[in-house]
């Protein structure tokens, strides 16, 4: 299992917070947005970070975010509806999918291939949940039907996953370095002593 100081993990979980800060609310990518990376951060804490507060923590960020965007749009009623307290189960699945992931860590490429079936699989649940959720109950769809929401998965499914792939690529680039760092710095110890 991945273990962080205490220290690196809090430093780490504020970069996060403000990554979701600075991305929130931007669903594409454009030359004055990021692209939404709060699915990919969920991810990344339940790898990380091993507290259950910093869950609470992503999650009253992403509230507090979303209360001061739609406040600012008027368009409280498309995006708050009945439905978006589901966004806590979508969450959590992408916090559970770090989770998992990280209880089978080991520094090795063959960790790439559990890091991609994680991802899916809680992306897919995520996905899941918080468009489902969305279609079946905030009242924006009239005679929701499965075969219309199957399609609608299909249709921008891969779009919030483009987001997702990017940032979890990103970071597992930065977590290569880091580990190839660390080697180094190792090696060059032992040369010393």
């Amino acid at each position: 299992m991945l273990q962080l100081s205490s220290r690196a993990q809090l430093v780490l979980g504020l970069v996060l917070a403000l990554m979701m800060a600075a991305s929130r609310g931007h669903h594409f990518a454009s030359l004055e947005n990021l692209p939404s990376a709060s699915w990919a951060l969920f991810f990344i804490a339940g790898f990380y970070l091993r507290s259950k507060w910093a869950f609470a923590g992503l999650m009253l960020e992403a509230v507090l975010l979303d209360m001061i965007a739609v406040g600012f749009q008027g368009a409280i009623d498309l995006c708050i509806t009945v439905s978006y307290p589901m966004l806590l189960p979508a969450y959590g699945a992408l916090w559970m999918g770090g989770q998992w992931l990280a209880t089978r860590y080991r520094a090795h490429w063959s960790m790439l291939g559990n890091l991609l079936l994680s991802v899916l699989v809680a992306s897919s649940l995520c996905q899941l949940i918080s468009s489902g959720s969305y279609y079946y109950f905030s009242g924006r769809f009239a005679d929701p039907t499965l075969a219309e929401f199957a399609q609608r998965m299909l249709r921008y499914g891969p779009l919030s996953l483009q987001s997702m792939a990017f940032y979890i690529g990103l970071t597992t680039l930065l977590h290569g370095a880091w580990l190839s760092a660390e080697k180094l710095r190792h090696s060059q110890h032992r040369e010393i002593s």
